[in-house]
């Protein structure tokens, strides 16, 4: 009898976890079902980003002046924190297959990097090295080329990765700053996101890591500087490279 109620109760308990995630799994009722089919779909971008900057040190550095005086000096130049932007732009994505995009989103980002430089030659009265910052203002126009690959989409969602190369054109002067960055520039960028299917519209947050592609610092900018003081500042750094962390919301 035990037995015969044991079996009972099992049956009951897998029939009802079979109900329970075929509810859960039901399909609902799908919104703009046809979108994906455009072989080309347009849409306006708006997000936030996190800047920063590897730089890579030169050492011990030895200047001359016009007037012949020769000084030595040994300056460490870092990013010391992740700063904060906004990034606006158009997409146009064209459909290749059920599951592969190309996409093209020019973009601009605005922003700045946080530059600190410690004079380990120079110190203050409590053996601190003198310290003087920057903060490198940016202004990008990106231009990135990405491959999307979708999952099938399953009710209103639809997650997906993508990755590719993006151009980045600096429309912000070195002017007299300690450093200055090249106006052409290259990165390359990975992300992750949903694709959210509305009643209007299709919202698409995406997670993206961008790194940048070779030496993005104007190893020019110290002969252009009018200040000889801030030379040893400009050729403490023999190379650098742009990352970036962007957050961006798709409308389409």
């Amino acid at each position: 009898m035990f037995y015969v109620k044991s079996k009972r109760l099992s049956l009951i308990s897998l029939l009802l976890i079979g109900v329970l995630c075929g509810y859960a799994q039901q399909r609902k009722v799908q919104y703009k079902p046809y979108i994906d089919l455009r072989p080309l779909h347009f849409g306006i971008v708006v997000g936030t980003h996190l800047q920063d900057i590897e730089f890579e040190n030169v050492g011990l550095q030895t200047l001359v002046d016009e007037e012949g005086n020769v000084s030595e000096h040994l300056i460490v130049t870092d990013a010391d924190k992740w700063n904060p932007g906004f990034s606006v732009g158009v997409l146009a994505e064209l459909r290749l297959h059920d599951n592969f995009a190309l996409r093209f989103s020019p973009s601009m980002h605005f922003g700045a990097k946080h530059l600190t430089f410690l004079d380990l030659m120079n110190l203050d009265e409590e053996g601190r090295p003198q310290k003087v910052t920057q903060d490198l203002k940016n202004t990008y126009v990106g231009l990135p080329l990405n491959i999307k690959f979708s999952a099938p989409r399953w009710n209103n969602y639809r997650p997906f990765i993508s990755a590719g190369i993006s151009g980045m054109i600096n429309l912000t002067g070195g002017g007299e700053d300690y450093i200055s960055l090249k106006r052409f520039s290259s990165m390359l960028e990975v992300g992750i996101g949903c694709d959210f299917y509305l009643p209007f519209f299709k919202l698409i947050p995406e997670l993206k890591f961008c790194y940048g592609l070779g030496n993005t610092l104007d190893t020019n900018h110290i002969n252009e500087l009018r200040d000889t003081n801030h030379r040893a500042y400009a050729g403490s750094v023999s190379s650098a490279q742009s990352k970036m962390i962007m957050l961006s919301f798709y409308f389409e």
